[in-house]
């Protein structure tokens, strides 16, 4: 049931936020969503340059004596 969210549900959904917090408090939060999920692809993009500058070391193996 919640697999199916179109355009109408957007609509209500987006309509029933406004009423409850107002314009701003709304245009706030999803300004800092945006920041959210900007600084997450930063994160993603910087992690994947690192892993693939910095490659695990190859293991070392231990003889016994």
């Amino acid at each position: 049931m919640l697999g199916r969210v179109g355009l109408p549900e957007m609509l209500i959904i987006a309509t029933v936020l406004l009423v409850l917090f107002g314009r701003g408090k709304v245009s706030t939060m999803m300004g800092e969503v945006g920041k959210g999920i900007a600084a997450f692809r930063r994160g993603v993009k910087d992690g994947a340059a690192e892993e693939a500058a910095d490659p695990l070391p190859a293991p070392q193996l231990i003889e016994k004596a």
